[in-house]
């Protein structure tokens, strides 16, 4: 997996296997390895400039740097590739058009690379057949969430914290049909691309929220931020690059300048930018599903690179002020292995002939078998 910030792979090696009461899932191993600087700046400008001849070139390199962090990752775990049942691979997403007048979605990272460095049957290229069935390609996650965290008495919502935040709630007992997700807003995307911004690239993200707790929040700019027509549209929906990518990041740069704002302010207002969006979602979409007994039972798991943001997690837990906060990691699961897991899972569904995508959080017409097999 490698998300929208584009900062790297990271891969896992778990079992899953058909239990009971569903899936059961142990993850063994987690590696990440970062991309180098100047193959970070070839992502995100591929992402919104790139050529086809740069993009085309990129699907290779990439397709030969998952397959090298795949075998890394089964190194780690003490076992050979002939070891290895199948790889599940997101791929780097370098464009997502749910709303497009023909929606479309493209993730890079060649699976025929993948399986031929590998010697592995790889899955990949899931959230095409998603819109291909009406769906908007995304959210993919909660089938994992559902398989991961449903509990009996306890509802849940798992907000995701990468590049994009995004929600998955389960009721109480859920069943899969009962799950409802969607996009938050940005997550960490807009704070890493203003910080790199205004420091000229020397620094590529808030490194445990320091420069946002050192700033006051700007209520005008985060009024206007909130007014992004995003926000305001009803689930399900998707967001990326394509609405808080680099235009948004130089219009919000440009308003802070002209409000006088300190550097901090700006990155400041910029986080609780995500809390807002998060509180937003759970104040219109979610809390209203519940009663007052399911409000006092409520807990919400934070998952993604976010979590590592103290200054983040604290404005979130301000600006929802409802449940239990925990993480993935309360759950055994480091909050950066979640999204590589899910794709595992849905790799493994996949090849049991099982739709791996929820209509009721996509849009699609149907639940379908996602992803394209390539045999080594």
């Amino acid at each position: 997996m490698s998300g929208t910030s584009a900062d790297g792979i990271d891969a896992i090696v778990a079992t899953i296997s058909k239990g009971r009461h569903g899936l059961r899932i142990r993850l063994k191993v987690h590696t990440h390895q970062s991309f180098a600087p100047s193959l970070r700046d070839r992502v995100l400008k591929a992402a919104l400039h790139g050529t086809v001849a740069e993009i085309c070139e990129l699907n290779f390199v990439l397709g030969e740097l998952f397959a090298r962090a795949a075998l890394a990752a089964i190194r780690k775990a003490k076992l050979k590739p002939g070891d290895i049942t199948a790889i599940g691979s997101h791929g780097q997403t370098v464009h997502h058009l749910p709303n497009a007048g023909t929606p479309s979605t493209l993730q890079i990272g060649e699976p025929c690379v993948i399986a031929e460095r590998t010697g592995i049957t790889t899955v990949a290229d899931f959230r095409t057949r998603d819109m291909a069935a009406g769906g908007q390609g995304a959210p993919l996650v909660p089938f994992a969430d559902w398989a991961l965290f449903a509990h009996k008495t306890r509802p849940r919502i798992v907000q995701n914290l990468g590049g994009i935040g995004n929600l998955t709630f389960l009721p109480a007992c859920a069943k899969l049909d009962d799950v409802i997700a969607f996009d938050t807003g940005p997550a960490n995307m807009v704070v890493d691309a203003l910080v790199s911004k205004l420091t000229r690239g020397r620094i590529a993200f808030d490194r445990n929220g320091q420069i946002a707790a050192r700033g006051s929040v700007s209520a005008k700019l985060l009024t206007e931020c909130m007014n992004h027509p995003f926000i305001k549209r009803p689930p399900p929906k998707t967001t990326g690059r394509e609405e808080f990518g680099e235009p948004f990041v130089n219009w919000l740069l440009s308003r802070g300048r002209k409000l006088g704002l300190p550097d901090a302010d700006m990155v400041a207002t910029a986080t609780d930018f995500t809390a807002a969006t998060i509180a937003d979602s759970y104040r219109r979409f979610i809390l209203p599903k519940l009663t007052a007994s399911e409000l006092g039972r409520l807990e919400i798991i934070l998952g993604g690179g976010g979590v590592k943001n103290p200054t983040l997690v604290r404005m979130i837990a301000k600006q929802t002020n409802v449940g239990r906060l925990s993480t993935h990691e309360d759950f055994g699961i480091a909050s950066s292995a979640k999204e590589p897991l899910a794709f595992a899972i849905l790799a493994h569904e996949t090849l049991a002939g099982r739709p791996g995508n929820v209509p009721s959080a996509t849009g699609a017409k149907r639940a379908v078998i996602l992803g394209k097999v390539v045999t080594p």
